[in-house]
């Protein structure tokens, strides 16, 4: 069985002599309270389902989201179980080994092996999200999930909160100027080109436009959409290679699913290779850009994927 959820009698009772630091922006907020009496300084994070209070610089981590164990392997920071992922980057590969025990998908939380590490924290994001209330009950969780119509300030709201939780202001700052800095250069050279993201999988392809899964090249980084009205929700909108040919953008950006989670069948260049494509101005100019697909697909939302991200458009428009 699972043990509730501990209940934190931390302002009842701590000294008065609390220090609160203000919070940064509506979503993933942080407050950080300290007092006197050797109490230890707790955290309280608000995110995309709620707020949650739990302990400063958490020692025992349970992360369901590979954008978020992304970034906490790049901060240094230590976790204790992982979800079961195949085909991990050879950047993440320790975690698919025993050292890290496996508490679940990325879907589907295994909620007894949770409960079995007794964690301080657990972190949610994305494809997790649904799970948050059921994990809440074991430990103090927070859903880190990105407003994709948002994408850039959302992603800065729930890193930054990272970076509170786990006493890395600084480098997680220095980390998101230097993305927006780029983002901004980006935005500036777009000019009128227009651009249309497409995702392959099965043989089949969909359309992804702004405020949706890929929106950010449109919304954050200024290329202009090839397309109008196409759908935001997550598998974006079913299209031919016809709608490919009569949309006719300047670029033409692809991500391979079927590559990012490790399916066999036919890769996206060759779904893509029709006259009806290959007669595009992105085609005739080079401009058929293959995304990372770990980095715009798996783990979107770590530090280092948006700022690969940010560089693959930029480069893109040079």
């Amino acid at each position: 069985m699972r043990r509730p959820f501990r209940v934190r009698l931390f302002g009842a009772l701590l000294a008065p002599a609390v220090l609160a630091l203000p919070a940064c922006g509506s979503e993933g907020a942080t407050d950080v309270a300290a007092a006197t009496g050797g109490a230890a300084p707790e955290v309280t994070v608000t995110h995309a389902q709620g707020s949650t209070t739990l302990p400063a610089k958490p020692e025992k981590v349970v992360v369901f989201d590979l954008g978020v164990l992304t970034t906490l392997d790049e901060l240094g920071v230590k976790v204790a179980g992982v979800p079961a992922v195949e085909g991990l980057p050879d950047k993440l590969s320790q975690y698919a080994g025993d050292g890290y025990p496996k508490v679940g998908s990325l879907f589907e939380p295994d909620y007894e092996k949770v409960n079995a590490l007794d964690p301080d924290l657990i972190v949610v994001a994305g494809r997790s999200s649904a799970a948050y209330a059921e994990l809440a009950k074991i430990a103090p969780t927070v859903d880190l999930t990105v407003d994709n119509a948002a994408f850039l300030d959302s992603f800065r709201e729930r890193t930054t909160a990272l970076g509170t939780i786990f006493g890395k202001e600084a480098e997680v700052k220095q980390r998101l100027d230097a993305i927006d800095a780029a983002a901004a250069e980006v935005k500036a050279k777009a000019g009128d080109r227009t651009g249309l993201v497409v995702l392959t999988t099965g043989g089949k392809i969909s359309a992804h436009g702004p405020g949706g899964r890929f929106g950010m090249v449109h919304d954050a980084l200024g290329v202009k959409p090839a397309a109008e009205g196409l759908k935001t929700e997550t598998h974006g909108e079913a299209i031919s290679a016809e709608f490919i040919g009569e949309t006719d953008p300047d670029l033409l950006y692809v991500v391979d699913r079927d590559a990012a989670i490790g399916e066999s069948g036919a890769a996206a260049k060759q779904v893509l290779d029709n006259a009806l494509v290959n007669g595009t101005k992105a085609a005739k100019n080079g401009k058929i850009v293959y995304l990372d697909p770990f980095a715009w697909y798996l783990a979107p939302t770590a530090l280092s994927s948006v700022d690969a991200m940010v560089k693959a458009v930029g480069d893109s428009l040079s």
